[in-house]
């Protein structure tokens, strides 16, 4: 097909044409943080939507505009899909989600995971999302379980020392 039938966008619809950001395909569990973080992003994002809608005559922010307009149609998504789960309701015996666990590995180190939401996850905090593979090696696991944690770098043997759940808002 020849190039001359192709609607190019105008030079005044700069980064307009953004692919939308991907959903995880993983229902979306949320910890109470996880979810005001959430709202906190969404909020942050409708301030710098109106603040760059402002300035209409510069096309530098009206191509950030639509970075912007993506990220917030994202969140958005995130937030309807949200599920919060309520730790109080959890089996306090076996390692689920939001659960705070204490593993030791085979040299006796030690170390706390907790269980999150995919978008509340940070592994050099030691916030894990739910559907990670040391997360899915540590469900229903209770304290004294051995798992494997199968990783790219090798398999790594865990015991389970200690389970707790967040409660009120001291870590949840």
């Amino acid at each position: 097909m020849s190039r001359a039938f192709v609607k190019e966008p105008d030079g005044d619809a700069a980064g307009d044409c953004q692919p939308e950001l991907p959903q995880s395909p993983h229902p979306n569990h949320v910890t109470a943080k996880g979810l005001a973080a959430l709202q906190d992003r969404f909020a942050a994002l409708a301030d710098e939507k109106r603040a760059l809608a402002a300035k209409q005559g510069d096309l530098a922010a009206r191509s950030h505009l639509a970075l912007v307009d993506r990220e917030l149609r994202y969140v958005e998504e995130r937030l309807r899909r949200a599920i919060p789960v309520d730790p109080r309701k959890l089996t306090t015996h076996k390692v689920g989600f939001s659960a705070i666990v204490t593993v030791e590995d085979d040299v006796g180190k030690r170390r706390d995971y907790q269980i999150v939401g995919e978008d509340e996850a940070d592994p050099e905090d030691g916030k894990v999302s739910w559907v990670s593979p040391l997360a899915r090696a540590l469900e229903d696991a209770e304290v004294g379980d051995s798992v494997t944690w199968r990783r790219p770098v090798g398999d790594l043997e865990l015991e389970v020392v200690a389970i707790r759940y967040p409660t009120a808002e001291k870590d949840a």
